[in-house]
């Protein structure tokens, strides 16, 4: 079905649902998946449509973690109806201003801190009404390091994997395991934080996991949108290991130097992934805009790549070979 017969689909979802004629929704954005946002009046309040076709999207995951969530207490978005046959949902309506736009002006630091404050709680939501949360597994960790080699290096960028590749792989790869495993968001970044009067909202939470302890921290405080400087960076990092421990997720015992090479060799293992994913958006959905984003995070690649033996070598040949053809790759 094309993108505007399921728009017509979804209008007369909601006329039947709530029994009352409306304006057709307007769309306000799509993500990188293939589900689709739309708004809507219903009784002079603005609510949320999701239209995620069930051939490309399951949204039961979607709604069973939703559920854990608000037991929780984490605020998230409340479900108003759903057809999970047709893949349609209604929801409250987050309004439009994304945590990005506070994290760019002056003085950041409180933005980041209250959401960091929100991981403690998220980690130990560990399943759903589904069942435990599925394992961020070794085979998985390694399935998404398969997507740089094959997107950005040898489709984008049209170079062969380095030799040091699988060294470099397994290394972040041990790293990962070698974590407290605890439920992990999974894209926990500026866009997928909401700002709702000055409180911060959970969204996109879908793809949630049993996975290392510093893979939410890295996805915000080295987002793949914007750079946090390490003299800012640093403070909060320890300051949510502290909190970390004050929870009992992390032994007291993890150094704050062992936490810190976690989190690194989290951040590339992230940022691998996410680099390959923006170069397949591009060449296989027609989604271009991410590829603004391949430099920023090819530099945090090389920075951080380059303080740690076992992925300098990887970080080296970034800096030699990928980084030059990148900037000639681009738009």
């Amino acid at each position: 079905m094309t993108a505007d017969l399921r728009a017509q689909s979804l209008h007369r979802w909601l006329e039947q649902n709530w029994q009352q004629s409306f304006a057709p929704p307007q769309p306000i954005f799509a993500d990188a998946s293939f589900r689709r946002y739309f708004r809507y009046q219903r009784n002079g309040r603005s609510e949320i449509a999701m239209d995620a076709p069930p051939q490309q999207e399951d949204c039961r995951p979607f709604v069973a973690m939703t559920q854990a969530l608000t037991a929780a207490g984490l605020p998230v978005p409340q479900l108003l109806a759903q057809d999970l046959e047709q893949g349609f949902l209604c929801l409250s309506d987050l309004g439009d201003t994304h945590l990005y736009q506070r994290l760019i002006e002056p003085r950041p630091q409180s933005w980041y801190r209250q959401a960091l404050a929100m991981l403690p709680t998220l980690a130990q939501v560990s399943a759903t009404e589904q069942g435990p949360l599925p394992a961020y597994s070794a085979q998985m960790l390694r399935t998404e390091l398969t997507i740089f080699p094959q997107w950005l290096l040898q489709t984008h960028l049209k170079l062969p994997l380095p030799a040091c590749w699988q060294a470099s792989c397994d290394a972040l790869v041990a790293s990962a395991l070698a974590q407290p495993q605890v439920a992990v968001h999974r894209d926990f970044h500026s866009r997928n934080l909401m700002v709702v009067a000055q409180e911060l909202a959970l969204i996109d939470y879908q793809g949630a996991v049993i996975g290392p302890i510093s893979y939410d921290p890295v996805s915000l405080l080295r987002d793949c949108y914007l750079h946090l400087d390490e003299a800012q960076l640093q403070p909060l990092l320890a300051e949510h290991r502290a909190a970390l421990v004050q929870a009992q997720l992390l032994s007291p015992n993890v150094s704050a130097e062992q936490f810190g090479r976690w989190f690194d060799l989290m951040g590339m293992q992230r940022h691998l992934k996410a680099a390959g994913i923006f170069a397949r958006l591009h060449h296989r959905d027609g989604k271009s805009g991410y590829l603004a984003d391949l430099p920023r995070v090819l530099d945090y690649l090389i920075s951080v790549g380059q303080r740690h033996p076992d992925t300098l070598d990887l970080a080296n040949w970034l800096a030699a070979e990928a980084k030059p053809r990148l900037a000639q790759a681009q738009p």
